[in-house]
């Protein structure tokens, strides 16, 4: 990390920090639009709370482990070099926060609500930032192993495998503690389908998320001298490919459509900043369809009801952004190098396997001790009356 101590790069961070911030209504929207109507409310306030529960386990404890950095001095040392140092945690933390928003639309319409924080302060305190250390600051020596012995340090520009990986493959192993919501399988094989609420309120949320993804990457750099048009136009190349593969290949449903571009920048990530605009197109392309079928296999072949499909955009393109960062990113297909495809294959299944393995476990704990699901009649009547005691659009009472 460069030493960045200008106003300027105050200023282009906290823009950045802000835009990703933006990018949680998106999460919220998103999942709100997809879920069934008793459940709009849990999945608002779901988002809004797992980023402040979030907040409290980066600040004391993630962003120190990942970076060695804590906040224990004066305001005064705090705020030399124009605050740098907090508005760069400010940023990495809407980062961060990203892991709960992307598990909350997995275990949406079932989960409790307090158990999740608890596994959003474990998550976003230890499991997330264990690896964010490893792959963005060097620890445990691995990125100097890859380099000496694949060629290349694991390159990972703004989180395709970190971020969206880390959260998508936590978000299967939370899926499958909870198990399928009541009634969406049976005995012979049918699966009910259970329709978005709101495509208005889905699509407002993939364009919150659209719009804020380039404040995502393209403030990855973290200063001023390190921003890239070439990370800016790559993303915009990747959002068009995911968005048009996933119309075709979805056959127009809107779902798909409005999911499609935001396979393609989950998948561009890692490489947006080595990858020539084509090859952010093919990448991006290939994620919309990656996205497409494996949503639909997850839900109806393999049965596992991961509602929004966080494992398919989130920790399948992640992995495949990862990967597709060691092939476009080479100076033969157009790229800037420096990247090696071995690294990339080997940081990647490392992320996979730290996130499901802990994941897996921090789940399975809070499902022993406290329980994970609501039960069958809170279900039944949705998690917004069953936790808030109010729905979306409750009816007014006129006679007072």
């Amino acid at each position: 990390m460069p030493n960045s101590n200008t106003p300027g790069d105050v200023l282009f961070l906290l823009l950045g920090a802000i835009l990703v911030l933006a990018m949680h209504a998106g999460f919220a929207f998103l999942e709100l639009g997809t879920v069934r109507k008793k459940n709009q409310v849990n999945a608002l306030v779901k988002i809004l709370t797992d980023f402040a529960v979030s907040g409290l386990a980066y600040f004391f404890i993630g962003y120190p482990l990942a970076y060695g950095v804590d906040f224990w001095s004066s305001a005064t040392v705090l705020s030399e070099h124009n605050g740098y140092a907090l508005v760069r945690f400010f940023f990495l933390l809407t980062f961060a926060a990203a892991i709960p928003a992307i598990v909350s639309g997995g275990i949406a319409e079932r989960a409790k609500f307090h158990p999740q924080s608890v596994a959003t302060f474990f998550l976003v305190g230890v499991i997330y930032p264990f690896f964010e250390g490893i792959a963005w600051n060097g620890h445990l020596g691995v990125q100097n192993w890859f380099t000496h012995a694949l060629g290349a340090p694991f390159h990972d520009f703004a989180g395709s495998v970190v971020v969206h990986a880390v959260g998508g493959w936590i978000g299967l192993a939370a899926v499958l503690h909870l198990g399928a919501r009541r009634g969406r399988y049976n005995g012979q094989g049918q699966v009910a389908a259970h329709p978005p609420s709101s495509i208005p309120f889905l699509a407002l949320g993939a364009w919150i998320l659209i719009v804020g993804w380039f404040g995502f990457n393209v403030m990855s750099a973290q200063r001023v001298g390190g921003i890239s048009g070439l990370v800016a136009v790559n993303s915009l190349m990747a959002m068009v490919g995911g968005t048009l593969v996933a119309m075709w290949v979805g056959k127009d449903d809107p779902g798909f459509i409005h999911n499609g571009p935001l396979a393609g920048l989950v998948a561009v990530c890692a490489g947006s900043d080595v990858m020539h605009p084509l090859g952010a197109l093919v990448v991006g392309a290939v994620a919309g369809g990656l996205f497409v079928w494996l949503f639909t296999v997850t839900q109806n072949r393999l049965r596992i009801d991961d509602v929004l499909g966080v494992w398919p955009l989130h920790g399948v393109c992640g992995v495949w952004g990862g990967v597709a960062a060691g092939i476009f990113g080479q100076t033969a297909l157009g790229g800037v190098g420096g990247v090696s495809f071995l690294a990339q294959l080997a940081g990647t299944a490392m992320g996979v396997v730290i996130a499901f393995a802990g994941g897996y476990v921090v789940y399975g704990v809070i499902k022993r001790c406290v329980g994970l699901r609501l039960d069958d009649e809170q279900e039944y009547y949705g998690a917004d009356l069953s936790i808030h005691k109010i729905t979306a659009t409750p009816e007014r009472e006129t006679n007072w």
